[in-house]
């Protein structure tokens, strides 16, 4: 069984994201949170591949978590084979400005984008369509991805713009499929028709077992 170390940092990377990642991988992955105090060479010794969460806060909270010495060993890591998966923040921690593990494309505000279908920052449901079949997923300013770089695009937003990637051994997610049902209570009663029941965290485990067959 391989194992998954996952960063957790309230409420950046959040506990309620890091709960939902651990039930929907643990049927087929070891996951072991770690955080800032964590010995990190330690980590990454025991660990075939990283998973960053999303929460709540700015992407640029990176900079008080990683120093340079830090982000290079992360970088190293997925760089000899460690997978790396990233989900909202964790997907934009991917970027040039942060660990700079992808090949000429950057995770970028969806919001931002001219034919964005949400326009702003809030918690909600975003249309998508995930191997080609709809869904309706948790979004809270969740990244879409910019550049000529080649990937692999698993999931896309109504208007085309990729939501999920898969570049080499790099996996990236805009929305939220580890959601659980309590995230579609107060304050966002108002999506409560879109639980998933469960269907979402199986999405998750099929990208994180399709990131490992690459």
């Amino acid at each position: 069984m391989k194992t998954l170390a996952l960063f957790n940092h309230h409420p950046e990377c959040s506990n309620q994201c890091c709960f939902g990642v651990m039930r929907a991988l643990e049927p087929r992955y070891r996951v072991k949170w770690f955080d800032v105090r964590s010995n990190l060479d330690e980590v990454l010794n025991e660990s075939d591949g990283l998973v960053f969460p999303g929460g709540i806060g700015d992407s640029d909270s990176y900079f008080d978590f990683f120093t340079r010495t830090k982000a290079n060993k992360i970088a190293n890591f997925i760089s000899r084979g460690g997978r790396y998966v990233g989900i909202c923040m964790g997907a934009y921690w991917a970027g040039s400005r942060y660990f700079d593990l992808l090949d000429g494309v950057n995770p970028t505000q969806y919001i931002k984008q001219p034919t964005a279908t949400i326009k702003r920052s809030y918690g909600t449901v975003a249309f998508v369509f995930w191997d080609d079949l709809p869904y309706q997923m948790f979004f809270y300013d969740g990244c879409t991805y910019v550049g000529e770089g080649k990937y692999e695009s698993v999931a896309t937003y109504t208007d085309g713009l990729p939501m999920a990637i898969i570049q080499g051994n790099i996996g990236l997610i805009g929305c939220h499929p580890e959601s659980e049902e309590f995230w579609y209570e107060k304050p966002y009663q108002y999506i409560n028709k879109h639980w998933h029941k469960g269907e979402h965290h199986q999405l998750l485990l099929e990208f994180v077992d399709k990131l490992w067959s690459k």
